[in-house]
């Protein structure tokens, strides 16, 4: 992977990672649905303006693929991590999130983007199994609430990993930014109708509104428009290495912020989870890279 690419992978992750401590945050004073919905209207709406200072053209005879990539991206995701907010600590969801690096693993094989190895599917039980340490020996009760809510988040991360192969092939029939802008309009038709349903019960104090502008313009619209440039340059499963750092992020932000407690659940669910992703990716920081030819 060049050097450019995975700093910017690493500035993704620190962004992604923050954006559990938001959702934290705003989604028990605004509630999932009128969170989700604020997300991807400011997403959307920084986008679009985006595109018009760049004079691009939506790419309207690709709306099928854009709805179904914006239900598996945006809308799912945003609304089950959004619930799940409500019971979970930041960090539990954040290294839920990790699974999707699985997830991606198994959908790239099915649509002949990789192939399936022993390591790969010993990685997916090593990774099944660590989501299981953190919601049994967290600082979280693992009554029903809790065991829903990291369903929640795991099904988010399957649908994040599920997409990216799919991402992968449509930045070659569409630019970066359309897609983002696409998807995220194609969130919107599908959330909205939820958000203004609940839009009587939310509450917007200063900490919701500064949480749900962060995440709107820039961990939502700018990062999805950034990692849609990387992911033109890079396989989908590289593209998912974000979910290395992400759960450091998110532990520690919340730890810091929120004084989120850690325990050795955590820590030993969190290691078993990075090694599955490690072993499904073949990611090794002791192997020294091969020489990398200049992109055009």
């Amino acid at each position: 992977m060049h050097t450019r690419h995975f700093a910017q992978l690493v500035g993704l992750s620190a962004l992604w990672g923050a954006s559990f401590l938001f959702i934290r945050i705003a989604s028990p004073v605004v509630g999932p649905m009128v969170l989700a919905g604020c997300r991807v209207a400011l997403a959307g709406l920084t986008l679009a303006l985006i595109m018009r200072g760049l004079k691009q053209g939506w790419p309207w005879q690709h709306w099928r693929e854009l709805f179904l990539l914006g239900a598996l991206s945006v809308a799912a995701p945003f609304l089950l991590y959004a619930w799940a907010a409500l019971r979970l600590p930041a960090g539990y969801s954040a290294l839920l999130n990790t699974t999707a690096v699985l997830f991606g693993t198994l959908a790239s094989a099915w649509f002949k983007e990789d192939t399936l190895s022993a390591r790969k599917l010993l990685g997916c039980l090593c990774g099944f199994i660590g989501v299981g340490l953190i919601v049994r020996l967290g600082p979280v009760q693992p009554d029903t609430g809790t065991i829903a809510a990291a369903l929640a988040c795991v099904t988010a991360a399957a649908c994040y990993g599920c997409s990216t192969p799919l991402m992968k092939r449509a930045t070659t029939r569409m630019q970066p930014l359309a897609i983002a802008a696409g998807i995220h309009l194609a969130a919107m038709v599908l959330v909205f109708p939820g958000a203004l349903w609940a839009w009587p019960q939310a509450r917007f104090t200063p900490g919701a509104l500064g949480a749900l502008l962060v995440m709107g313009v820039v961990t939502s619209g700018l990062a999805y428009w950034a990692h849609l440039r990387i992911i033109r340059h890079v396989t989908p499963v590289a593209a998912m290495s974000p979910a290395f750092l992400i759960p450091v992020f998110g532990v520690t932000w919340g730890h810091l912020f929120l004084g989120e407690a850690l325990s050795p659940g955590i820590f030993a669910g969190g290691a078993l989870v990075l090694l599955a992703t490690a072993l499904v990716t073949g990611f090794n920081p002791l192997r020294r890279a091969p020489a990398q030819t200049p992109l055009p």
